[in-house]
């Protein structure tokens, strides 16, 4: 597998795979995906010359498990050498702006042509065609494109982002499947394809409930903070020392919240003893519940519920998120050659995910690969 690939989408593609065993080439440009400098952190990493190199853990995140060249598209014999390579490659990951590679003799019709069975991914923030093909998209412009941001946040606030590049994530997921799907239908007709992934796409895709609620029930959702539009209460809740989530899915779990609040008598009130009147009335039980938790401590609640079967937990930090002892304990956290990192969270029962190499130093690769003399 060939990676054209910067930044986050198109590299999470070829992490994910390199996880699953794919061999994943990355070719970089002679100064390096941008996200080599894309820190602090920095990490320092030896290379094979005997130099070391300062890597950011931002590139540590999304690059796991591959090998890195360079190749300067200016420079015929390296332009050579990299379609010598795609010759053999059963997958090239890109995400140049439309039409950007056709210059280069990179382009999906011209790769085709020489390796008919090649599975060509095209990551793009709009898509091949359409009024914005052309246009350059990025992970936050397309949050704010596809509608998350107007259902994140506080309702009297800004509108907000994810945390993390959440778009670019999804495609990359998306982009694995497309990738697998390919190679399948591959298997059965001997041709490969090119597949057209918009960042634009996946960010409306994965709005699921609020995309539905909007096309079938004809109402525009809006921010409700950190409440659920169809469920109630599954929300955050004030402790007396500070915030746990309480996430009732259905009648049963909702009564036996009331139990432990010593409000019983508030799941058979025909105003909240259903979840649709629940969240009708929600302006009215949302306060009664919060004046309740607010004299449990968060822990003790947490317990208290976890005991009658209600969904409850604590808002953790990143660290804390790290050493929760049951991440600890499905093995999330892993350091090959001693560069702390997250492994793919896919398990197998007879198979092993490939996470024994870190991130690579920059065209430690050299060109020495089959094809790659052009």
């Amino acid at each position: 597998m060939v990676e054209l690939a910067r930044i986050l989408a198109g590299p999470w593609i070829g992490q994910t795979l390199a996880d699953l065993g794919a061999e994943v080439i990355k070719v970089e440009a002679p100064e390096g995906d941008d996200t080599r400098r894309w820190g602090p952190p920095f990490v320092q990493r030896p290379r094979a010359d005997g130099t070391t190199e300062e890597v950011a853990a931002y590139f540590h995140a999304a690059n796991r498990g591959k090998t890195s060249v360079t190749c300067d598209f200016n420079d015929r014999a390296d332009l050579k050498r990299l379609r010598g390579l795609i010759d053999q490659a059963d997958v090239v990951i890109e995400n140049f702006k439309v039409g950007g590679l056709r210059r280069f003799g990179l382009d999906y019709d011209t790769l085709a042509a020489r390796n008919p069975g090649l599975v060509y991914a095209s990551i793009t923030g709009f898509g091949q065609d359409g009024p914005r093909a052309a246009q350059p998209g990025y992970d936050f412009l397309i949050q704010g494109m596809s509608g998350i941001m107007d259902l994140t946040g506080d309702p009297a606030g800004e509108p907000q982002k994810v945390g993390v590049a959440w778009i670019d994530i999804f495609t990359g997921l998306y982009g694995v499947i497309a990738v697998q799907a390919a190679l399948a239908e591959r298997a059965r007709s001997g041709r490969g394809q090119h597949l057209d992934l918009s960042l634009l796409d996946c960010g409306v895709a994965v709005l699921a409930n609020q995309a539905t609620n909007c096309l079938l029930g004809g109402m525009v959702p809006h921010r409700l903070g950190n409440a659920h539009p169809n469920i109630v209460p599954y929300q955050l809740f004030p402790a007396a020392d500070g915030h746990l989530i309480v996430a009732c899915g259905n009648d049963r779990q909702f009564a036996a919240l009331c139990r432990v609040l010593d409000l019983a008598g508030l799941a058979s009130e025909p105003d909240f003893a259903t979840n649709p009147a629940r969240v009708e009335h929600r302006d009215r039980l949302v306060p009664r519940l919060a004046a309740a938790t607010r004299g449990f401590t968060r822990a003790g609640l947490i317990a208290a519920l976890e005991a009658v079967g209600v969904p409850a937990g604590p808002v953790n930090d990143v660290a804390e998120a790290l050493a929760e002892p049951q991440v600890l304990a499905r093995g999330l956290r892993i350091a090959p050659e001693g560069i702390a990192g997250l492994r793919s969270p896919l398990r197998f029962s007879r198979s092993s995910l490939v996470t024994d190499r870190a991130a690579p130093a920059l065209g430690d690769g050299a060109w020495h690969f089959r094809g790659a003399d052009g």
